[in-house]
């Protein structure tokens, strides 16, 4: 079984708007509310691919229920951790006549140490023919260093553990050999203390650098530029489709849960990255996710180049 993990959960509102002037009232033209959160998002895109998963997370109040309805409609089983408090709301604006996107993004409510241990115990019931895919930012009250005790009972337990957070705590799992790893280029910067966004050829080397320590693979989200992929076989990376961003939030969800879905298909790494990049790209030109319609068309614009 496939679950996702999401520690601060959301939905997410988005608007668009001619213009957003202060101290008046800003009218939308158009507005949609979505059950959201990072690894939401990729149970979402797992269930459009056929993929059957099981979402966890923790949340709390009417916004939480909601989440878990739309999971439920969608035919998503679902395992929450119920906390006090209410489950976020954020927004995003995009202002047409500026081209201008706001995200605002709100806190969430808090986590304590007994809802975490709660979570845990869900944790340890996974065995080696599970992943977890945890994804997204933490809630008041989780320690990042959460990801540590994650990674522990993966190796203990045998199942194959994906993370995608900005954390640098991230770097302290290396040496339980997660399977897959997908940083952007600013979360490398914050993982290696560097003073720069390293570019194309730095992250290459920071990839590897990753697997060197223990990271099985390595997908590393480049926005514009596209995307790489290291693992054992070698780096490849893919250019980005052409086309105009409407919304880039859920983009690298998109990304990677095409990528996981495409590889548990079978399908090779080089064809997992042109779809992952393709769906990603699809989900950025969209308000919402990706319907998968245009990714066929999108995919023949992916190049990918090889490195050793």
């Amino acid at each position: 079984m496939i679950y996702t993990l999401t520690l601060n959960p959301a939905i997410d509102l988005f608007i668009q708007t001619e213009a957003m002037e202060p101290k008046i009232v800003n009218r939308t033209d158009y507005s949609e509310a979505t059950a959201n959160g990072k690894g939401i998002n990729v149970s979402f895109i797992l269930q459009k691919l056929d993929v059957v998963n099981t979402a966890l997370g923790v949340g709390g109040g009417f916004t939480n229920q909601y989440i878990e309805d739309v999971l439920t409609q969608r035919g998503i089983a679902h395992d929450f951790v119920h906390v006090d408090g209410m489950t976020r709301i954020n927004v995003f604006a995009q202002v047409t006549t500026t081209a201008d996107e706001y995200k605002l993004v709100n806190p969430g409510p808090t986590v304590d140490e007994a809802k975490q241990m709660e979570l845990l115990q869900k944790l340890e019931a996974l065995q080696s023919d599970d992943m977890l895919i945890i994804s997204g930012s933490f809630a008041k009250g989780i320690d990042p260093a959460i990801l540590t005790r994650i990674a522990a009972l993966a190796a203990k337990q045998q199942f194959k553990l994906v993370i995608d957070t900005s954390y640098k705590e991230v770097m302290d799992t290396l040496t339980y050999r997660p399977a897959l790893l997908k940083p952007n280029d600013e979360e490398l910067q914050t993982w290696f203390d560097l003073d720069h966004v390293p570019d194309c050829s730095e992250c290459i080397t920071l990839g590897k650098e990753l697997r060197a320590r223990g990271a099985e693979k390595v997908l590393i989200s480049l926005g514009s530029e596209g995307a790489l992929l290291v693992s054992e076989s070698g780096v490849i990376h893919g250019s980005a489709p052409h086309g105009e961003a409407v919304n880039t939030t859920c983009a690298g969800d998109t990304m990677l849960g095409t990528f996981v879905a495409s590889q548990l298909r079978g399908l090779s790494e080089h064809e997992s990255l042109v779809q992952a990049i393709a769906a990603g790209s699809s989900t950025a030109f969209t308000s919402g996710l990706t319907d998968f319609r245009d990714v066929p068309t999108l995919a023949k614009d992916v190049q990918l180049t090889m490195y050793d």
